[in-house]
């Protein structure tokens, strides 16, 4: 349908301080909010949504398209070897944009309309992105990072990142990158809980000073911005002070680390998603050991305490889920909103849902096109039965999604096994 009104809906429009607006009317003409108002005189295909709530699509700050979180798989050994083989094959490439593609679709019917892509297997990401801008096949919008940079033993080496030997080949990597296509560069920076081999000490410094500074020079040289996995106070200052534009995770962090921020107008990008459940879950079903469960606290800790200070003094904090870690489906951004409001100070339902939509476009700087429902806006809705305003769980089971004026019923097979052991935490 290039043009419908969707009638008497309450909208939730994503600005701070929203409030439900009971009883619109919606005019979606290609893909664009045309018009919203009351009574809309319309003679075409009529959407009737009586009572239920719409509000913008959510958007995914942090997402690895080719994982499942599925807990337990191939040993790392086996995997490297697989994506390996997958990368050189043209044929074994296009099942790997297969399956991504079945994570993005996921991610769409549960109601996230944009992802941000920051590790994959090669290019993939970078070539479904273009096919879902051009048409071609259904499913959110994509920014791709296609596969992130690390420094060699680097954090997901040969699997979703690639190792770089000098600064120089680094700055190649980058260049490389940019002309696959990407839409940002990804550097792993320091390592991470789930190959960490010192027991309270997550995120060791794994990339230089120089090589992530020469790495964000090029990538700003090329129009692209930076994201950067750092999961280690030492890494926290190294990304701040060398200009990255998003931390991913976060940890503990100095005050200068905050005037670095500042300065260079960066964000903190919140992925409670993949922490709560390795740090609350008995290691003996998560399948990692007592040393990730406290290492995982140690990480924990200091994204909440840093998060903390972000908002404090007016950093911007967006939200992803790091889909593709133990227990992170990608289904359930909805959970990373009500860990927000669990675990962040002075959050509320009605704050999670401006930074999942208005707050992240923003961070992405495609504020113009999406995170509110305004006219001239894409058609990028979610729509759910309650006011998410009084219980965000309501998002866990949407009505209906439209991704840039394409209707989808939202219908998803998920995973018992790891919805009921995240159920118990919350």
């Amino acid at each position: 349908m290039n043009e419908y009104l969707i009638k008497n809906v309450n909208i939730i429009d994503g600005t701070r301080n929203m409030e439900v607006k009971e009883g619109f009317d919606i005019l979606v003409r290609n893909g664009i909010i045309e018009k919203i108002g009351k009574d809309i005189a319309f003679e075409g295909n009529i959407i009737n949504k009586r009572n239920t709530y719409v509000m913008p699509g959510l958007i995914n700050m942090h997402v690895h398209l080719p994982g499942s979180g599925k807990v337990g798989g191939k040993k790392v050994a086996d995997l490297k070897s697989l994506i390996s083989f997958i990368k050189s094959n043209p044929i074994t490439k296009e099942i790997a944009v297969m399956i991504e593609h079945k994570g993005a679709m996921l991610e769409l019917l549960s109601g996230v309309t944009t992802v941000r892509s920051v590790g994959g297997i090669g290019n993939c990401d970078s070539i479904l992105a273009k096919r879902v801008a051009k048409g071609k096949t259904d499913g959110p919008r994509i920014m791709a990072a296609n596969e992130a940079i690390c420094a060699p033993g680097g954090h997901m080496e040969g699997t979703v990142s690639r190792a770089a030997p000098t600064v120089e080949d680094a700055v190649g990597m980058v260049e490389e990158i940019a002309g696959s296509g990407a839409d940002l560069i990804k550097l792993m920076i320091t390592g991470g809980v789930l190959d960490c081999k010192v027991v309270g000490h997550p995120g060791d410094l794994k990339m230089s000073k120089e090589m992530v500074s020469a790495c964000c020079r090029k990538a700003h040289e090329l129009g692209l911005k930076v994201a950067a996995h750092v999961e280690g106070p030492e890494g926290m200052e190294i990304a701040a002070e060398c200009g990255v534009d998003t931390i991913e995770h976060g940890a503990k962090a100095s005050e200068m680390v905050f005037e670095y921020l500042q300065d260079h107008n960066s964000a903190l990008i919140c992925t409670l998603s993949p922490a709560i459940p390795l740090s609350k879950i008995d290691p003996s079903k998560t399948g990692y050991g007592e040393e990730c469960t406290i290492n995982t606290n140690v990480l924990l800790e200091g994204m909440i305490e840093t998060v903390n200070k972000c908002l404090k003094k007016g950093i911007p904090v967006g939200l992803g889920t790091d889909t593709g870690c133990p227990f992170v489906t990608h289904y359930d951004m909805w959970r990373e909103l009500v860990y927000y409001t669990n675990y962040i100070d002075g959050v509320d339902n009605r704050f999670a849902i401006h930074t999942a939509t208005a707050i992240n476009a923003k961070i992405l700087g495609l504020d113009n096109e999406v995170g509110t429902i305004e006219e001239g806006k894409s058609a990028d809705l979610l729509f759910v039965k309650d006011n998410p305003l009084d219980n965000l769980k309501t998002l866990r089971e949407p009505l209906l999604v439209i991704a840039r004026g394409k209707i989808f019923e939202a219908k998803n097979k998920k995973c018992l096994e790891i919805d009921q052991e995240l159920d118990a935490l919350i």
